[in-house]
């Protein structure tokens, strides 16, 4: 603007006469022929030749070079401009580079290549945890296409277990994350995985009050209690009814980022906050505060707290010294005291006859051939599973665990535990009495909602937990899943489930949820339990024996058995090994369907659960590798005039 200014100063001065010449030579034209408009000589004036054109034409030169020349400098301005700003922009990456030098290099945030092509060789088919309901989408192509159990449990066979104490009391706790897990279990691992593989670059914090690394839970009551290593609660490794061995850790520790290096991971990762719990939760602030006062903003939150193990009133009410011989069965430690005591004591009472207390019982069972240990299980309920299993199998299972070694006591309602000379008496409602040297209490979980208060999260009157919609959503950038998530099934309405299978499909489900997918809840999850590894069972949906039941058996072979479907599948957590297309075209069986009362011989087969003539959940008994079958059974809730015919889907004829 400066150069523009003093080519006009200089100008001026030439511009001013010019125009007064003009003026004058169309007043002198205009007096010369008063007919001619006085407008007119203005055209002659810039063309004519007489009159002061020489001078138009000198002043028209003199415009345009002043207009070419604020053009120039306008553009020599800008050009500028750029090469001072493309210097800076050098300057600050070369600082950046400089600084980066200087600082240590950040933890591998991914598995070495070794690692990930053993977890590879474990893995099988499966499809996406939560497709749109109309067709089944296929995995991200950076994701590992794995079975919802085996996607959340495939650590590398030879996978040493990670450090107890992963989190050095001076760890430097961040204080942002992008993604913020609560809880460290199956549902945070597989939201984890899940956010990576469609976020590549992702930094993802977990955020734990265990010691541990995120671990697998059910083979702390299966198979870790029958494996032969005397070191086994130290090395946390077992073999799987197939023979292979691993750990019971997802990852090795060397997945996982440095949590103090996490906002400078270059490709992003996976860091774990272990010993630290999340006391409350500030939503409109977007922000966490820890047990020790310091606090983590983050960007999108799930809540995966799981739930605590319940205990009976009349054991809290019993005071200290019942409570020292009491286990509440959940964690890795939990599972080291019961192996400990179980080895330097006479007897042991199981209270509770579900999944957790069934399994307890046939693994301590087993152990008492040897140790001349005292296993008793005591529900009360008539039968084991009865509040799952229609009578007549309850009654079948509860042999079974008798022929364990167990000593079954049911319909007991537990009135007073007491402790005498060292042992605790148990007195039932009915008179009866057990003395004990020590009780584990197995009657069910609590889901841990401790933080809905602070953040003005809604909990369900009814089934307890966080209460979230069909995408698993609590609020606009909070989510929930695991066993803390009261969630909407689109095809079986509100539902809580506290399945090892539905950590990993809802964690799934949440973490692409958060990265931008909006998927509803519709890929139903399957629980799974053993008895030893020869009777197993698989279940899908509504299972529940107050709901009417249909079932069709067969002749089991030595092939029906938990050790041979793990053999067959290749992999330890069981789960389904064919994709979702094998459900589209069953071959049924030719054989005809067995009637229930086969002299109650329940080797294999097909238990229906009906809600108004309707199938809303099936076990799969001592079945295997046909939960995608089950699965679109339930999907499509038609009604079935005859479910011996639907039984021959599943092939349980075959040998």
């Amino acid at each position: 603007m400066l150069t523009c200014r003093s080519v006009w100063r200089k100008l001026a001065p030439l511009a001013r006469p010019s125009s007064a010449v003009c003026r004058q030579s169309a007043r002198r034209a205009g007096l010369n022929n008063g007919r001619i408009p006085t407008c007119v000589p203005a055209a002659h004036m810039s063309t004519g030749p007489a009159g002061g054109g020489a001078d138009n034409v000198k002043y028209a030169l003199m415009v345009g070079a002043a207009c070419i020349g604020g053009l120039t400098y306008a553009y020599l301005t800008v050009k500028g401009d750029q090469q001072r700003y493309q210097e800076r922009i050098t300057e600050i990456a070369s600082r950046s580079s400089k600084t980066a030098t200087e600082e240590p290099a950040p933890i591998q945030s991914e598995p070495p290549a070794a690692e990930v092509a053993e977890t590879e060789a474990v893995s099988e088919p499966e499809p996406e945890a939560a497709p749109s309901p109309e067709e089944p989408s296929p995995p991200a192509p950076e994701e590992e296409v794995l079975s919802p159990e085996a996607e959340a449990a495939a650590p590398s066979e030879t996978t040493a277990p990670p450090p107890v104490d992963s989190t050095p009391a001076s760890l430097k706790v961040p204080s942002h994350a992008p993604y913020l897990l609560i809880g460290g279990g199956t549902a945070s691992f597989a939201a984890a995985r899940s956010i990576r593989a469609r976020d590549p670059g992702a930094r993802v914090l977990i955020v734990t009050d265990e010691l541990d690394l995120p671990y697998m839970r059910p083979p702390l009551s299966k198979e870790l209690w029958f494996s032969d290593d005397p070191s086994v609660t130290e090395t946390l490794r077992f073999k799987q009814w197939n023979g292979k061995e691993r750990s019971i850790y997802f990852q090795p520790s060397s997945f996982y980022v440095n949590p103090e290096e996490l906002d400078r991971a270059e490709n992003g990762g996976v860091a774990v906050l272990t010993g630290k719990k999340v006391v409350h939760m500030d939503v409109r602030g977007n922000k966490v505060k820890l047990d020790d006062d310091s606090e983590i903003s983050y960007d999108k939150c799930l809540i995966a707290t799981g739930g605590v193990p319940r205990n009976l009133q009349v054991i809290e009410r019993a005071g200290e010294e019942v409570m020292k011989k009491t286990t509440l069965f959940r964690k890795v430690e939990d599972f080291k005291e019961l192996d400990k005591v179980s080895r330097s004591i006479k007897s042991i009472t199981i209270i509770g006859g579900g999944f957790l207390g069934s399994e307890l019982a046939c693994a301590l069972g087993r152990r008492s051939a040897e140790s001349d240990l005292e296993v008793v299980q005591m529900f009360p309920e008539k039968g084991n599973m009865g509040k799952v299993l229609p009578e007549y199998l309850s009654n079948w299972t509860t042999e079974k665990v008798k022929r364990e070694g167990v000593k079954i006591i049911s319909e007991a309602l537990v009135k007073s535990v007491t402790c005498k000379d060292d042992k605790l008496e148990i007195q039932l409602k009915d008179g009866r009495s057990v003395t004990t040297d020590h009780i584990v209490a197995a009657v069910g979980l609590e889901p841990n909602v401790d933080l809905a208060k602070s953040a003005g999260l809604e909990v369900d009157s009814d089934f307890g937990g966080f209460r979230v919609n069909a995408e698993l959503q609590a609020r606009s950038n909070i989510w929930v899943a695991g066993d803390a998530a009261c969630f909407y099934d689109i095809r079986l309405g509100r539902r809580r489930v506290e399945h090892h299978d539905h950590a990993v499909v809802s964690g799934r489900l949440a973490g692409e949820n958060m990265s931008g997918a909006s998927k509803p809840y519709w890929h139903q999850s399957m629980f799974w339990s053993d008895l030893g590894p020869d009777v197993g069972y698989e279940a899908i949906g509504i299972v529940d024996s107050s709901l009417p039941t249909v079932g069709v058996f067969a002749k089991a072979t030595a092939n029906d058995t938990p050790r041979a479907a793990t053999e067959k599948s290749g992999t330890g957590i069981r789960s389904e090994s064919e994709t979702e297309d094998t459900a589209m075209s069953p071959v049924a069986s030719v054989t005809p369907a067995l009637p229930v009362n086969h002299k109650d011989e329940y080797g294999k087969g097909v238990i229906f659960y009906l809600r108004d003539k309707v199938v809303v959940g099936i076990i799969l008994w001592n079945v295997f590798n046909r939960m995608p079958i089950a699965r679109k059974i339930i999907k499509d809730g038609e009604e079935h005039a005859d479910l011996n015919e639907v039984a021959k889907l599943f092939n349980i004829h075959e040998d």
